[in-house]
C-alpha cells in the first residue's frame, strides 16, 4: 500500500506540473524558469498542501515541459546582447534593468524584454559595480533610469541603494517587491532565519513591513506569474518616466509606480 500511495502521489504531481507548465507558458509560449514553474504548481494545488521543492525537482527530472528554460550549467554572467555590444557605450543609454535574481534576468532575456523595452537586462551579481563605460552611457542620456527588480527580503530591498551608490547622478528606481506587494498580489512567501541585526531598511517602508522582514519572511520575484511579470516589467521600463524621487527614500515611489500598479494576471 505505501508503494501504491507513493506512485499515485507521483502521478498526481506530474499532472499538476503539466497543468502548471501550460499556465506558465500562456499566452503565446512564454519561457519560464524551474522556480517559476514550482510556484505555478503551488498555485494549481491551492488550497491543498504543496510539495517540497526537492520532491518537485525529482518529479520534474526527465520530463522537462515545453517552455522550461534549461538550468545554467555552469552558471555564468547574464547580460543582454545590448550590454555586450561595444558600440553601446558610444551612445546615451536611457534605461537599464538590474535583476537581483540571475535566473529572472535569464527569463526576461529569453522572452526578449531587452528588445521590446529597448532596455539592457543585467544580473546584479554579474554587473555590480557597473562598468564605467556603462555609467558614462547612462549619464550621457541626461535623464536615464536604472530600474531594479528585487525580492521582498532584506537583501533585495537593500539592492537599489547599492546600485545608487555607484550612480549618484543617475535616477535609480525600485520596481519591487516589498512586503505589502506580497499580500496585494497574493504571492507565496517563505520564512527563513531571522536576519542578524542591525538590519538597515530604507525609509518609506511601513512598520508592519519591517516587522514582516524582521521575522525572517520573504517572497521571491519568481513567485509572480510569468505573464504578469513580463507585462509589468515592460510597462514600467518603457512607459513614461515618473518624476525624480525625493530624498525621503526610493520606496515611496512604489506606492504609485511598482507592483501595486501592475496589470492583473
Amino acid at each position: 500500500m505505501p508503494a501504491f500511495t507513493a506512485r499515485a502521489g507521483r502521478v498526481l504531481l506530474e499532472r499538476v506540473i503539466a497543468v502548471a507548465a501550460r499556465r506558465a507558458a500562456a499566452p503565446g509560449g512564454i519561457r519560464f524558469t524551474e522556480r517559476q514553474l514550482y510556484y505555478e504548481a503551488r498555485r494549481v494545488l491551492r488550497p491543498a498542501p504543496a510539495p517540497g521543492l526537492s520532491r518537485f525537482t525529482e518529479a520534474l527530472r526527465g520530463r522537462e515541459p515545453a517552455g522550461l528554460l534549461p538550468a545554467a550549467d555552469p552558471p555564468g554572467p547574464v547580460t543582454s546582447g545590448q550590454a555586450r555590444e561595444p558600440d553601446l557605450y558610444a551612445y546615451g543609454l536611457p534605461r537599464l534593468l538590474v535583476c537581483q535574481d540571475r535566473s529572472i534576468a535569464r527569463m526576461l532575456l529569453a522572452n526578449h524584454v531587452h528588445l521590446e523595452a529597448a532596455c539592457p537586462v543585467l544580473a546584479a551579481q554579474d554587473c555590480l559595480p557597473l562598468d564605467p563605460r556603462l555609467v558614462a552611457a547612462l549619464e550621457r542620456a541626461g535623464d536615464a533610469t536604472v530600474h531594479v527588480l528585487h525580492d521582498a527580503s532584506p537583501t533585495g530591498i537593500a539592492l537599489p541603494a547599492r546600485v545608487r551608490e555607484t550612480l549618484p547622478s543617475v535616477r535609480v528606481a525600485s520596481l519591487g517587491l516589498v512586503p505589502r506587494h506580497v499580500a496585494a498580489l497574493r504571492l507565496v512567501s517563505g520564512r527563513g532565519p531571522r536576519p542578524a541585526p542591525p538590519v538597515t531598511l530604507p525609509p518609506g517602508l511601513r512598520r508592519a513591513e519591517a516587522d514582516w522582514l524582521a521575522a525572517g519572511r520573504y517572497a521571491e520575484v519568481a513567485a509572480v506569474p510569468p505573464a504578469q511579470l513580463l507585462r509589468a516589467v515592460l510597462r514600467l521600463t518603457r512607459g513614461p518616466r515618473p518624476a525624480r524621487p525625493s530624498a525621503r527614500g526610493e520606496l515611496r515611489e512604489l506606492r504609485t509606480a511598482g507592483f501595486l500598479t501592475w496589470p492583473g494576471a
